[in-house]
């Protein structure tokens, strides 16, 4: 089997695989578990997690030429491989975001208005949720519960930031980075959408308008020649 292969194999496991782990991961946050309560949630989320290991280790397996490969893919090796370290588990969400981009967002790629719609939706549910995990036990934070953490999500990710919800943890201040980093690219994308959206309309209407004048100028030279017809029969 190729690595292009194994990749399209492993589309859909892959985002079974992000989901189930997002809802175990949301469980064990929100509902605030610990002890022998999260060992299920906990589990769930290492049997999930292999698999985005196993798919790593496969692409690598599989990649001709392996060294060029894996330099160009150390990113997708540190968001594998970092957030197994319990004081970085909050960077979970990048990995979630980057599977599901990869292999859900190629479906939907083409239907800009979903994309970024349901991008937008994914990434602040999950960054509320890493935020929430890395700040409700430090002291001194405001963000307690799910609704203080979706509501600084919402406000990270348009910019606006209010400031009445402020991560003070180094994970939830990484997190808040990573979330207006994402926040000004989907501004972006947006922007862009609209105004192609716009210069499409243009466009459409100019070709229209262009249709309608050369019809009008067929019609006059069909006119122009039917007097002319006329005029060398009168001569006659």
């Amino acid at each position: 089997m190729d690595q292009q292969r194994w990749q399209k194999v492993m589309e859909w496991p892959l985002v079974a695989a992000a989901l189930i782990f997002l809802a175990a991961y949301a469980w064990e946050v929100i509902a605030d578990l610990s002890g022998p309560a999260a060992v299920p949630a906990e589990l769930i989320q290492a049997l999930t997690w292999a698999l985005f290991l196993v798919d790593y280790g496969m692409n690598l397996y599989l990649a001709k030429p392996r060294g060029r490969w894996f330099r160009s893919h150390l990113f997708d090796l540190a968001v594998v491989v970092l957030p197994m370290m319990r004081p970085l588990r909050a960077l979970r969400f990048v990995t979630l975001l980057r599977v599901l981009d990869r292999t859900a967002g190629v479906a939907i790629r083409g239907r800009i208005a979903l994309y970024v719609t349901s991008a937008a939706s994914l990434l602040v549910f999950v960054a509320a949720l890493a935020v929430l995990d890395a700040e409700r036990p430090a002291a001194g934070s405001t963000i307690k519960t799910l609704g203080d953490a979706l509501w600084w999500a919402v406000v990270t990710v348009t910019t606006v930031g209010y400031g009445d919800e402020v991560p003070i943890t180094p994970q939830g201040r990484i997190i808040a980075a990573a979330l207006m980093v994402c926040g000004i690219a989907l501004l972006g994308i947006v922007t862009a959408t609209f105004a192609a959206w716009i210069i499409e309309k243009i466009a459409v209407q100019d070709a229209e308008q262009q249709a309608v004048t050369v019809a009008h100028i067929k019609s006059l030279e069909s006119k122009i020649e039917t007097l002319q017809e006329m005029i060398s029969t009168l001569q006659r």
